[in-house]
């Protein structure tokens, strides 16, 4: 199901953020300013582009996408049709679970069970499915890089905003009514490079890390179970060993 734990926290932090700024006496309006913004923003992502290929950075948009509006991988519900499939494997033999692939909802577990229906030999099965497995993770991993590295930019980025402001401001010292407004102005480019980091980048990444290892917990319990399917083993065996295999959280819900 979707989870919308990282737009909600983005959301409520930035909302928190300029809360405080008007508790402070200060203006909202007064710290969206178009050059430090296209600053910190456009340079962030141009360097982030440039630390990797440009796969990466045309995956990123989809990774972004997923990270704040993605469904998050549950493991639980699978182990029941894993369960299903192993009964029905245990009582008609293993063809009888092709009539049974249409009506499942996970390509993965499609494919193994696809493969064990086929006759893969049960090491070879296991070799591809892992090695979807691994590839899975370094696609992932390469996702939350994008973001990590784009936190790690920002506040650099800010910095440079910031200095090269100041050496507008001190060009300008012969007008001393202008340098409050000036300074303040040249400080918005660090507000936003450590703003974006800490509220937007690396909440992303993070959730980014999150949605593999749960997706990967799943993947890795599919493959258990299509190897138990192919070794004929008792449905109650079965599933007592996909359930040690879930999370806490699903495990606690499970015994629930």
């Amino acid at each position: 199901m979707k989870d919308i734990a990282t737009p909600v926290g983005i959301g409520a932090a930035l909302g928190v953020i300029m809360l405080a700024n008007i508790l402070e006496g200060g203006s909202p309006a007064s710290l969206f300013l178009m050059p430090p913004m296209l600053l910190v923003f456009g340079g962030t992502l141009c360097v982030a582009v440039a630390g990797g290929t440009l796969n990466d950075a045309k995956n990123a948009v989809a990774s972004a996408k997923t990270a704040l509006f993605g469904k998050v991988a549950s493991s639980a519900d699978v182990v029941p049709v894993i369960v299903s499939l192993s009964d029905a494997a245990r009582r008609e033999g293993m063809l009888a679970l092709e009539g049974r692939v249409g009506d499942i909802d996970d390509p993965f577990l499609v494919k193994g069970v696809t493969l064990a229906v086929d006759g893969t030999d049960p090491e070879e099965l296991r070799e591809i499915l892992e090695a979807e497995l691994h590839a899975k993770k370094a696609v992932d991993k390469h996702a939350a890089k994008f973001f990590t590295d784009a936190g790690g930019y920002a506040p650099t980025i800010g910095i440079v905003g910031t200095v090269m402001s100041l050496v507008h401001v001190l060009e300008n010292l012969a007008d001393p009514g202008a340098l409050g407004h000036s300074i303040a102005a040249a400080f918005l480019a660090t507000l936003w490079g450590v703003l974006s980091a800490n509220v937007l980048w690396l909440p992303i990444a993070a959730r980014l890390k999150r949605l593999s290892e749960l997706e990967s917990t799943r993947m890795e319990i599919v493959i258990e179970g299509v190897a138990a399917i192919q070794a004929g083993s008792n449905p109650r065996i079965v599933a007592q060993k996909l359930q040690s295999l879930l999370p806490a959280q699903d495990q606690l819900k499970e015994a629930a």
